[in-house]
């Protein structure tokens, strides 16, 4: 098998020998992504954080044992960023509580235009109610940018099975928010 073209390879190289503007660089090109991946699959931002830094923790760490040529840098990121939030998720459904937790107030924010925080609001509430495996497909394809191939690797499925998953949420998604659609008003 060929190796991996990964356009990360030397930056990772230069992470590994503590080089200080390749550590700046990784953060500043990684972490925005990382951020994004795990608030979408978490839904709050605090334990996004904490995920988004522990990834970038480990993937300092990795970087003086990283092998090039395996697999994308970037995918294996992904993959640390995605274990990371499913360890949080269990964690959520473990603990049994007697009062229910404090919920943001799901209106929307004073300091967005009003009709796209709404519909931000409605489509991050739609996305977190899809079950795990086509949330984590959606946000890998649509909001981290993946490619089928890349994601089904992440995902540890076959394209197929990916391709599945996705249109299952997207269908979801299309019910859930079938009101948003131009020319479905009082519909």
């Amino acid at each position: 098998m060929a190796p991996i073209a990964d356009p990360d390879e030397d930056l990772v190289r230069r992470v590994g020998q503590a080089d200080p503007a390749a550590i700046q660089a990784m953060v500043a090109r990684k972490l925005p992504r990382m951020l994004a991946l795990a608030q979408r699959m978490l839904g709050d931002p605090v334990e996004a954080e904490d995920v988004a830094q522990e990834a970038m923790l480990r993937a300092w760490r990795q970087a003086p044992r990283w092998t090039p040529g395996k697999a994308k840098f970037d995918t294996w990121l992904h993959r640390v960023a995605l274990n990371l939030c499913y360890d949080r998720l269990r964690r959520r459904r473990e603990i049994p509580t007697d009062v229910p937790p404090d919920r943001p107030d799901p209106g929307p924010a004073p300091d967005r235009g009003l009709l796209a925080a709404e519909t931000g609001l409605r489509v991050d509430a739609a996305l977190a109610r899809l079950p795990e495996r086509q949330r984590e497909a959606i946000v890998l394809c649509h909001y981290q940018e993946l490619t089928n191939i890349e994601a089904a690797a992440l995902m540890e499925v076959s394209v197929e099975a990916l391709e599945s998953l996705l249109s299952r949420g997207r269908r979801a998604l299309r019910t859930a928010l079938a009101d948003l659609r131009p020319g479905t008003e009082g519909a």
